[in-house]
């Protein structure tokens, strides 16, 4: 029987959804496949990332879904043991009845509020700069400058170790790209050198290396950056409120003055760990960021709670200067501690102290038996360091007593024994 006109297109249409919905699960199997066979090389490598889960507060001492009693926490940046410090969490509690949860909008529209300027202005007293602005994170504020700042007859000079939100925001920038070797001043200079046409010169670097816990070489940086009229910005995101005599970071702590023309950090870690992020610097520079740094356009308003507890931890910075000799103590006295039992300790005199291992898998064995013995610690391997390079970061804070250091010595003692590290 012949088929009228519409039947046969009807059928036509038929056959060619069918075909296509095959396509799509073929699409979609072979691409499941990829990610799955992805996720299995990491779990294969022993470098697969759990998330545990905290079921207390952030603080020298905290409890863990999987255990019962509390473990001693010496992974978090909880640098100056603010985090759940009761003046900053009630801070946090007054902000936010007075000034709301949010402001459903971002800065120019609706969403500046007085205490954004006071944050603001208190930013950039304690770094003694002529201005700053406030951003939801350090990852925004390293995102936001380069674009803004850099064309392409402008020139950026990168420390090959910098953080990662450092990277990604050079690559959203036109300008020339230069990655010098790792605290290399003469490789440095070199690059200075094959960019002298260009118009803006930037050196960025880490203050100091969260992977490593070693500090950039900052007057030495300055050097030759004047030797090149190059501009300065370092990332202080590791040294914010603690390092330094006053903890006013790695001009401080280094006695070189500032010399930097350019300093973003973080409020998420030493300031109260909550979240946010800011720049500081020039009066100038800082306008110009106002005007045209995307984060800052296009994204919503640091929560009130979290500007009222930063403004209360760079308070209790400036009237109780024990707390950072607090961390001081037990930053020396965990190094030299460990040392002193055969381990390798990385870095400078910071409170990151990566524990070298070397292989990825021992390193997360090694953090797992800590924690049976009560010790908070987290393996980092590859990609958050090169292949070969695991290591288990700890992270001293001031809120930690003195007992609490020898008790973590004691735990890597017996683990190093047990792995053969010592």
């Amino acid at each position: 029987m012949m088929k009228t006109s519409k039947e046969v297109v009807k059928l036509l249409c038929s056959s060619v959804q069918k075909n296509t919905l095959r396509g799509s699960k073929r699409a979609l199997s072979s691409w499941a496949d990829v990610v799955q066979s992805e996720l299995e090389s990491i779990r294969e490598a022993g470098t697969w990332k759990t998330e545990r889960v905290i079921t207390s507060s952030q603080s020298a001492q905290i409890t863990v879904a999987s255990r019962k009693e509390k473990v001693l926490n010496f992974c978090a940046n909880n640098y100056l043991g603010l985090s759940d410090h009761p003046q900053v969490v009630q801070a946090a509690i007054d902000t936010l009845k007075s000034h709301g949860s949010g402001l459903s909008s971002v800065r120019f529209i609706c969403g500046t509020q007085d205490i954004h300027k006071q944050l603001e202005a208190s930013i950039a007293n304690f770094h003694e700069r002529e201005d700053a602005i406030i951003y939801a994170s350090c990852f925004d504020a390293n995102a936001g400058i380069f674009e803004t700042l850099l064309g392409p007859e402008d020139a950026v000079f990168s420390d090959e170790l910098n953080h990662a939100s450092i990277i990604d925001g050079i690559r959203l920038c036109k300008a020339k790209k230069f990655k010098y070797e790792h605290r290399n001043m003469t490789d440095l200079d070199a690059k200075l050198s094959e960019a002298s046409d260009q118009k803006i010169k930037l050196i960025v670097t880490d203050g100091v290396f969260s992977m490593d816990g070693n500090i950039a070489p900052l007057g030495e940086i300055c050097d030759v950056a004047e030797k090149h009229n190059a501009v300065v910005l370092i990332d202080e995101c590791h040294a914010t409120g603690f390092l330094g005599a006053t903890g006013r970071g790695t001009e401080e702590f280094l006695g070189i003055g500032n010399r930097v023309q350019i300093v973003n950090s973080t409020l998420g870690k030493a300031i109260g760990g909550a979240a946010g992020g800011y720049t500081c610097g020039p009066k100038f520079l800082i306008d110009l960021l106002r005007q045209r740094s995307r984060p800052y356009l296009f994204s919503n308003t640091l929560p009130p709670a979290v500007v009222g507890s930063a403004l209360k931890s760079f308070e209790l910075i400036d009237q109780s200067p024990d707390i950072i000799q607090s961390l001081q103590e037990n930053t020396k006295k965990f190094r030299s501690e460990m040392k002193s039992n055969g381990f390798t300790i990385l870095g400078d005199e910071h409170p990151i102290c990566p524990v070298f291992v070397g292989d990825a898998k021992l390193a997360n064995q090694m953090a797992s038996s800590l924690l049976e013995r009560g010790i908070y610690v987290i393996g980092f391997s590859y990609p958050v360091v090169p292949i070969g390079k695991a290591r288990i970061r700890v992270q001293i804070s001031g809120g930690h007593s003195k007992e609490d250091i020898l008790t973590a010595v004691e735990a890597f003692k017996e683990v190093g024994k047990e792995f053969n590290v010592i």
